[in-house]
């Protein structure tokens, strides 16, 4: 039975889910896969879990049923992926959009107006929902900026200015005159030691 193994759901399923292929281990692995994905979508209530979960066990249970190769943890991922597609695609009115156009708003959304709390058997129901959340929902979502356009741009010169012009044209004269550098660069530091002298006289 579901349920006796600390390890495995606490909800016994069978009593209303009987998968016609599969092991009971392989649901069970299933099971605990999306309620942990539901979970990570902060849908904490537990009946609210149950229900959802039955849903996409038995969704998964039917396909499984036609390829029984197929893995039923990954059926049931599978399943509520897509119930979570179409959902966010009719409360936030995306149908035409892609998937990770949906995916991605729909989350969103779903954290801003912290819709798991505050409707917390709103998520994935497919009964008329609250007008207010549908609100929250559709307020909570990404609006795109202009669509981006081509442009080109033409290299120019940097004008540094007066200043690095002449540093520039100094270092080159002195890389043809070593010795005109070297004896700069003494003229530099005698010129700083008479003016720290004259300083701390």
């Amino acid at each position: 039975m579901i349920g006796e193994n600390p390890a495995q759901p606490a909800v016994d399923l069978s009593a209303t889910f009987r998968p016609t292929t599969g092991t009971m281990e392989q649901w069970n692995a299933a099971y605990v896969r999306v309620e942990d994905y539901l979970r990570a979508h902060r849908i904490h209530n537990r009946l609210h879990q149950s229900r959802l979960i039955l849903q996409v066990l038995e969704r998964a249970a039917r396909r499984h049923a036609t390829d029984s190769a197929l893995n039923p943890t990954a059926l049931a991922a599978d399943e509520v992926e897509a119930m979570m597609d179409q959902w966010f695609a009719e409360v936030l009115d995306e149908r035409d959009q892609p998937h990770e156009r949906i995916a991605v708003d729909g989350r969103v959304a779903l954290v801003l107006c912290d819709g798991s709390r505050k409707w917390p058997y709103a998520f994935l129901d497919r009964a008329e929902l609250p007008a207010d959340f549908v609100g929250a929902m559709r307020a909570g979502v990404i609006q795109a900026g202009p669509d981006m356009a081509v442009s080109s741009m033409v290299p120019r010169p940097i004008d540094l200015g007066a200043i690095p012009e002449a540093a520039g044209e100094t270092i080159e004269t002195i890389g043809k005159w070593p010795i005109l550098g070297t004896l700069l660069l003494w003229l530099m530091f005698a010129g700083t030691l008479a003016t720290i002298f004259y300083l701390t006289r």
